[in-house]
């Protein structure tokens, strides 16, 4: 065998193996940033009512351990039931509900919304009165840093506990980012509907609000069962029962 071609097939070789070695450190990449992912969505599920605090560390696995003790993700059909991933229809939307010994203790929301530069991602958990906001996260957003994105800051969060998304007359109102502080800019009888809102990010405000009620308008069949006590969980989840 020639120099020539030895060279050729060490080369061939090389790239073989160096082809090898890339895919797997890349399949193994991908897998690592999926997990991630799953894991900061649960960790802002569980933020959204309180189970973690905001700024403390915890390992994957005890992130993982309080997500499958506290929380259950099922699906709302259009007349707002509670239903379970067998019975999922292509129309059904995701919501997850935290549980306390078998009972719901709140619902929770995946928020979707434009932004002012992209979408904004994050979760809104609700009472089970169906009408007060317990929790409010965001976990991806492209708005400007000092600006728009305030949204990811505990200040802002914690804003909307406590809020209301319906009036005295039960009717739905959603949650509003007021273009200021809520004290100052908004009339007494509406101050329960709105939060204070980010200097210098009005239109982050004017789509996050439009998005927020978008949502809520979505998932009003299953608040209404909140707010009537008529709500029941799917075959399968037995005791579970509003508290």
């Amino acid at each position: 065998m020639s120099d020539k071609l030895k060279s050729l097939l060490f080369a061939a070789a090389l790239c073989l193996v160096c082809s090898v070695l890339l895919t797997t450190a890349s399949a193994g990449l991908q897998q690592f940033q999926e997990r991630n992912i799953i894991l900061d969505k649960q960790k802002n599920i569980l933020k959204a009512v309180d189970l973690i605090e905001a700024g403390k560390r915890y390992s994957p696995k005890d992130v993982e351990t309080l997500f499958t003790e506290n929380i259950k993700q099922l699906w709302v059909d259009s007349d707002g039931s509670l239903i379970d991933a067998s019975k999922r229809g292509d129309t059904d939307i995701p919501v997850y509900i935290q549980t306390s010994d078998g009972d719901i203790a709140a619902y929770i929301l995946p928020i979707d919304s434009r932004g002012l530069w992209g979408r904004i991602k994050g979760y809104l958990a609700i009472d089970t009165d169906g009408s007060t906001v317990v929790g409010f996260t965001v976990y991806k957003h492209s708005e400007t840093p000092g600006l728009g994105g305030e949204i990811e800051k505990v200040w802002f969060q914690k804003n909307w506990v406590g809020k209301k998304i319906v009036n005295p007359e039960g009717d739905l109102v959603s949650v509003g980012i007021a273009k200021g502080k809520v004290g100052e800019l908004v009339p007494e009888d509406k101050r329960d509907h709105y939060v204070d809102g980010i200097s210098g990010a009005t239109l982050t405000g004017k789509y996050l609000t439009e998005g927020i009620k978008e949502i809520l308008e979505d998932y009003e069949p299953v608040s209404i069962k909140f707010r009537t006590n008529t709500v029941q969980g799917p075959p399968g989840t037995q005791g579970l029962s509003r508290q």
